[in-house]
């Protein structure tokens, strides 16, 4: 039963990302559009001394913890659909130090705030990192419903 309160625990932690990315997605990152340059920097400002805490920390525990399910899942669980699941943070977390990583370090300094074209480029493309997050977490769902 350890292992099935392993899968569990790992299937919490991908709902609560779930949760995080969706409020960046539908309400902090649109919400920047509306600030003006000088409001902007100070909002990020205070976000970003915040981020560490209630996304970071998460999304790494929730790495890790697709790591070691490799190791340590229950028995009727493939590794194919644990590859499955691994493959979409793992993805989502290139993805970001590529693009929305590199793109929020240029919104930092962009003068124009709410008016850069980096926000614009987040809010283009943000989806598709929300949607990765969203299958990992739905497919930790599905091996959960299958253990249980």
């Amino acid at each position: 039963m350890t292992k099935e309160i392993f899968l569990v625990l790992n299937l919490a932690l991908a709902f609560y990302n779930v949760g995080t990315i969706w409020a960046h997605e539908i309400d902090i990152f649109r919400s920047w559009k509306l600030l003006d340059p000088k409001t902007f920097h100070s909002v990020q400002l205070v976000h970003w001394k915040k981020v560490p805490y209630w996304v970071f920390i998460p999304v790494a525990f929730s790495f890790a913890g697709a790591i070691v399910l490799f190791w340590y899942h229950p028995d009727n669980i493939s590794i194919l659909e644990i590859w499955i699941a691994f493959g979409f943070q793992f993805v989502s977390h290139i993805l970001t130090a590529i693009f929305w990583g590199q793109w929020q370090a240029k919104l930092s300094n962009d003068t124009l705030g709410g008016a850069s074209p980096w926000l614009a480029k987040i809010l283009k493309t943000h989806w598709i990192r929300t949607a990765l997050i969203n299958a990992y977490g739905l497919m930790l769902l599905y091996m959960t419903i299958q253990t249980l």
